[in-house]
């Protein structure tokens, strides 16, 4: 059983054991989380934005994103929840003044300090670099970290003004079961905004409906006020005015005839009038000088063209 060179192999060389799981390098998890982009894996740079469940994001990948969802599928999974701008908030940030970057680090030979963060809290000083537990609001999308919202207790943040509740605090790069409450508090608050647009919708179509109903029901008496409808009987035309529930009628003839009946007057009423003269009552034939017996008057021939 011996090799070249007289040696013997041992058991653990021979014989292969289960696999060792490998272990992530807790530093290297640290900087691909608070460091680069969740989409891109680009290094942050502002506009910084943060999702519903607390992933860091550089805002132009959010939307080269959402414009082309051709891309790969880890990434994608890794944004699906986003559907629109709206589902990110741009965070307020707080420079670190002791970060220097990488001006000094051009000819690669100086010690690139992974502690030191580029932000940090403005409340405590605690540098945002994955060591401490950060949190961002939803309203204003301030960030602080969590020893400052746990000790200074208040309703209000600490660098707007703006006023927040427990729910709008959204922990940044958290725990999986931090992610787990996140996730049900997102699919809840989007549950509401979706009931509400439903009852916004049903309350709009009401009102259009009712108003409809009562321009319909206005239209007749509208185009009844103000406006005259005739009616032609027995030879005379008669205007009918609609005003407010009144009804004022006015009698008009087409003709000659038509105003002397306006007028109140009548064939027999002018000739027997004492105020008119005889001339002028002579024109009528209820005159008694148009009176004629039947031996006067002459009989009337309609000639046609059968006659001759």
């Amino acid at each position: 059983m011996g090799c070249d060179g007289g040696t013997i192999p041992k058991r653990h060389e021979l014989v292969k054991g289960p696999r060792k799981i490998e272990k992530v390098d807790k530093n290297a998890e640290l900087v691909a989380q608070w460091y680069y982009c969740t989409l891109s894996q680009e290094k942050l740079s502002r506009p910084i934005v943060a999702c519903e469940l607390g992933r860091l994001y550089n805002k132009d990948a959010i939307i080269e994103f959402l414009l082309d969802k051709s891309s790969d599928k880890v990434l994608v999974e890794a944004a699906s929840h986003i559907k629109s701008i709206k589902n990110v908030i741009e965070l307020n940030l707080t420079d670190n003044p002791a970060w220097t970057g990488d001006k000094g680090n051009t000819k690669g030979d100086k010690y690139d300090d992974i502690q030191s963060a580029r932000f940090i809290c403005p409340v405590v000083g605690l540098e945002m670099n994955g060591r401490h537990r950060f949190c961002f609001l939803r309203n204003c999308g301030c960030v602080f970290s969590e020893r400052a919202l746990r000790e200074i207790k208040t309703e209000v943040c600490h660098k707007c003004g703006t006023s927040f509740q427990e729910d709008d605090v959204i922990v940044l790069n958290g725990t999986k079961e931090d992610v787990a409450v996140l996730k049900k508090r997102m699919e809840e608050r989007r549950m509401k905004s979706k009931l509400v647009k439903k009852s916004k919708k049903s309350k709009a179509t009401e009102t259009t409906v009712t108003s409809d109903a009562v321009e319909a029901s206005a239209k007749p008496s509208q185009a009844n006020d103000g406006k005259d409808a005739t009616v032609i009987k027995s030879g005379e035309k008669r205007s009918i005015t609609f005003c407010k529930g009144t009804v004022n009628e006015s009698m008009s003839s087409s003709s000659g005839n038509d105003n002397r009946n306006a007028a109140g007057t009548s064939k027999r009423s002018a000739a027997s009038r004492e105020e008119k003269s005889e001339a002028y009552k002579s024109i009528f034939t209820s005159h008694s000088s148009a009176k004629r017996s039947k031996e006067e008057s002459s009989n009337w021939i309609t000639h046609t063209a059968y006659y001759f």
